[in-house]
């Protein structure tokens, strides 16, 4: 994944789960796994200066797991496919 000219993260090192999106939606929500939860593995990446991982773990807050994962959940579109999309650009800002 393509973060900036210099900064290419290995697609080894993000997992997407796809789960029941909570909140309104009709009976459509209850029985597709359209919301995208994305783990980062942060303490695995080996292309980040480590300036920018200590800046991202700060970032992060309660979204960064004991491990060093960091979890971004979306689930505001009924297409898996936004959520997706939206979830890999939540991290995309938050390295930039």
């Amino acid at each position: 994944m393509l973060i900036a000219d210099t900064i290419l993260i290995d697609e080894t090192e993000i997992e997407e789960r796809f789960i029941r999106a909570s909140g309104p939606g009709g009976q459509h929500v209850n029985k597709t796994e359209s919301a995208v939860q994305l783990r980062f593995d942060l303490a695995g990446n080996t292309s980040l200066p480590d300036a920018a991982k200590r800046r991202l773990v700060r970032l992060a807050g309660s979204r960064m797991t004991k491990d060093g994962s960091l979890v971004l959940k979306a689930d505001s579109h009924r297409e898996r496919e936004r959520n997706r999309a939206e979830a890999r650009n939540r991290l995309r800002k938050l390295i930039e």
